[in-house]
């Protein structure tokens, strides 16, 4: 009995892995940087119907770059996955140079409804092989309504208008463990900037959760939801700022966000001209604007944001206290180059005088102290305080020795004196090499300089991790727990990758507040491990799971919530 029952487990064990490796065959596209562009290995691999031919496409190249020389317009689900080296050194990505001597805008435009983009482990260079930049470019464009836009592990690196663009409604954003470095358009301040919605109408955001990344020597917005319109949730968590000429957020209407854990380096130290003020920087109630910006509701916003309580006498104020909002453990801090800048510029009585931004202005301070109004807005730990970078980090505002011989206060004189620059600010910016196999430096220059010395931050965060990215402090990116709108079911996803070795991630979603537990099963249905027991509220969330330890063989993982069980089966190749 004994022999059959291990006869039937290694034949459904082979079963399984020939099934498992057919579907990963057919489902995944290994690209090479020596062939084809992208814009034909990939944006031409398509069905009849228009959809791509592949779900998966691997990008394996490290000794030289892929180009693409038209942007990849995607109407189904994709992903793009690069293959790190032994260094963690990702794939490069740069546009070609046309006949022209042009340059495409935009890597890759999603244009399908109700899809998902997953783009992970890539260098996305907005620097074409002559080394000259579009002053229109955006390296991911989402042109479609309900689109899930997830971004992992990426280097975004001069893209003069956005690094991510959309004009989608109810779009959600999961960016984690990203670099965008140097999106400074020449002579354009509000351009320039990491996540901004282009509002051609009035569009609406559903979800914007930004974790772990970097921005350093960005123009305009490190997350600009525009707030003109609605906005379901935002979440902006160790995160690491370093430089924005203008605000880095524009979300005064959030109704439900989380700003926690970051560190603001020189943020808007650009600030605010006259003529800047109040204009767009302060769309309803005019004041002088902060770091933390908040505003209250109109009954637009409000429709939408507390549709049960409309038609009673108090609807707005009932709808600002529903508002649940937290800014808690965040450094900021203006070097003293950038405030002296401030104070000479405004003695000198030039015509173009600024407004110098503070953390947290009049009106959100008195927001965040109402407690009557608004019983759902925290904020603690809050502190300003010098994390302690390198002197290359300093060095930015005066530099002169880099590709553009510009620093950051040479180019705020050009442009608060009506001047226009042909040159742009930044940090350490790339410069392409000529020879075929060139690929970008590795690792990124600021790793040394980002590691700050201040040891009260290294373990300030409200999760007991350093403030900011933790990358420069750990070394290594940092699993994240991915929070979305409410689901409406419980779901169990199918990990990825699968097969997978050693190490895979699995997602779930819970639709009311329950305790969660998600366990780790052999095939004998022993107990291995488990990855989350604790209570949880609505949302959606991603674990890794790394099996270094194990043998190949199928696993189950099951997720149980109160009355809810969801178990699915993963295969470990080693």
């Amino acid at each position: 009995m004994k022999a059959i029952k291990t006869f039937i487990l290694l034949f459904v064990v082979v079963i399984f892995i020939i099934v498992q490796n057919t579907t990963f065959a057919q489902d995944t596209l290994v690209v090479y940087a020596n062939g084809p562009s992208l814009d034909l290995a990939i944006g031409n691999d398509t069905t009849a119907t228009g959809e791509q031919a592949h779900k998966v496409y691997k990008l394996v190249s490290l000794d030289t770059t892929y180009l693409y020389a038209g942007t990849i317009s995607v109407n189904s689900n994709i992903e793009i996955n690069g293959i790190l080296g032994a260094d963690g050194r990702p794939p490069t990505i740069q546009p070609a140079v046309l006949d022209d001597g042009s340059s495409p805008s935009n890597f890759i435009a999603m244009v399908g409804e109700e899809t998902e983009g997953v783009f992970k482990n890539l260098y996305l260079l907005g620097l074409a092989p002559n080394g000259a930049a579009n002053l229109d470019g955006i390296a991911i464009q989402i042109s479609a309504d309900k689109v899930r836009l997830t971004t992992d592990n990426i280097i975004f690196e001069e893209w003069l208008a956005f690094a991510i663009g959309y004009n989608g409604n109810w779009d959600k954003f999961f960016i984690t463990n990203c670099k965008f470095r140097n999106m400074v358009h020449p002579n354009q301040w509000y351009v320039g900037e990491v996540l901004r919605n282009e509002w051609p109408g009035a569009v609406v955001t559903d979800s914007i959760v930004m974790r772990y990344n970097t921005m350093i020597g960005v123009n305009g917005y490190a997350a600009a939801p525009v707030t003109k319109f609605f906005q379901t949730y935002f979440d902006f968590s160790h995160n690491s700022v370093i430089y924005t000429f203008k605000n880095p957020f524009f979300i005064f209407n959030v109704t439900e966000a989380k700003i926690n854990d970051n560190i603001f380096f020189g943020a808007w130290s650009g600030g605010m001209s006259k003529q800047e003020m109040p204009w767009w920087d302060q769309l309803w109630s005019p004041e002088i604007g902060s770091i933390i910006d908040l505003d209250t509701l109109d009954m637009a916003k409000d429709s939408v944001f507390n549709p049960s309580d409309i038609g009673k006498d108090n609807f707005r104020m009932l709808s600002e206290a529903k508002r649940t909002i937290e800014v808690k453990n965040n450094a900021y801090f203006w070097p003293e180059e950038v405030t002296n800048l401030w104070t000479a510029w405004n003695d000198t009585a030039h015509v173009d005088s600024i407004f110098t931004p503070t953390w947290m202005n009049t009106r959100t301070t008195g927001m965040f102290t109402d407690k009557n109004t608004w019983p759902g807005l925290t904020e603690s730990g809050n502190i300003n305080v010098d994390p302690g970078y390198g002197a290359s980090i300093i060095d930015m505002l005066t530099n002169t020795s880099g590709k553009n011989g510009i620093g950051f206060i040479e180019w705020f004189k050009l442009i608060r004196t009506g001047a226009t620059p042909t040159e742009g600010w930044g940090y350490q910016l790339t410069q392409v090499g000529s020879e075929a196999d060139w690929v970008p430096a590795w690792p990124l220059p600021e790793t040394t300089d980002l590691k700050y010395t201040n040891e009260a931050l290294k373990t300030g965060g409200t999760d007991g991790l350093p403030l900011g990215d933790p990358y420069w402090i750990i070394g290594t990116a940092t699993g994240v727990e991915k929070v979305s709108s409410i689901p409406t079911e419980y779901v169990l996803q199918q990990n990825y990758p699968n097969p997978f070795n050693p190490a895979t991630v699995i997602e779930y979603s819970i639709k009311a507040t329950g305790a969660a537990k998600l366990d780790i099963y052999n095939v004998l249905g022993q107990h291995i491990t488990t990855l989350v027991d604790l209570e949880q509220s609505a949302g959606s969330y991603k674990v890794d799971f790394n099996a270094s330890e194990l043998t190949s063989g199928i696993y189950f993982y099951t997720l149980k919530v109160d009355n809810v069980n969801l178990t699915k089966k993963m295969m470990l190749l080693k």
